[in-house]
C-alpha cells in the first residue's frame, strides 16, 4: 500500500478516536482537562456543542484525506482538494502550538503530540 494511502488511513483513525472522545465529552464524561483548554471536567452545554460541531468538521478532514490519496473522489474538485489538504496541514501544525500552551497539563501532554502527528500525516498527503 502506498505511504501516501497509509497516511490517510491513520489519519482517519485518529480523527476517529478524537470523534469518539468528542462523544464522549457530550455525553458528560468527566473528561474535559484534554480539551477546549483543560478548564471543565465535564463540559457545559456550550462547549458540548463546540464538541458536536467537531465531530462533523472530522469527518470533512478525514474525507479530504481520503481524496487527497485517492481512495475517495474529491467533493469539489483535486485542486481544491489540495490547497485544502495544505490549509489543514497548517491548522494542525498552529494546533501544536496551541496545545502546548495550554493552561492544562493533561490537555498539553496528551493533545500536543496527537496534533503533532495529524500535522506530520497531512504534511505527508499534502506533498503527494
Amino acid at each position: 500500500m502506498p505511504i501516501v494511502q497509509l497516511a490517510a488511513i491513520a489519519a482517519c483513525a485518529l480523527l476517529a478516536a478524537l470523534a469518539v472522545f468528542q462523544a464522549a465529552l457530550i455525553a458528560g464524561a468527566p473528561l474535559g482537562r484534554f480539551a477546549w483548554g483543560g478548564q471543565h471536567d465535564v463540559l457545559p452545554a456550550k462547549l458540548r456543542i463546540g464538541s458536536a460541531t467537531s465531530i462533523i468538521i472530522y469527518v470533512l478532514i478525514a474525507y479530504v484525506a481520503l481524496a487527497k490519496a485517492g481512495l475517495v473522489p474529491p467533493l469539489v474538485s483535486e485542486g481544491f482538494t489540495d490547497v485544502t489538504s495544505w490549509v489543514l496541514t497548517g491548522y494542525f501544525a498552529l494546533g501544536i502550538v496551541l496545545n502546548g500552551i495550554s493552561r492544562s497539563k493533561p490537555e498539553r501532554l496528551v493533545m500536543t503530540p496527537v496534533v503533532l502527528i495529524l500535522t506530520a500525516l497531512y504534511l505527508v498527503l499534502s506533498l503527494h
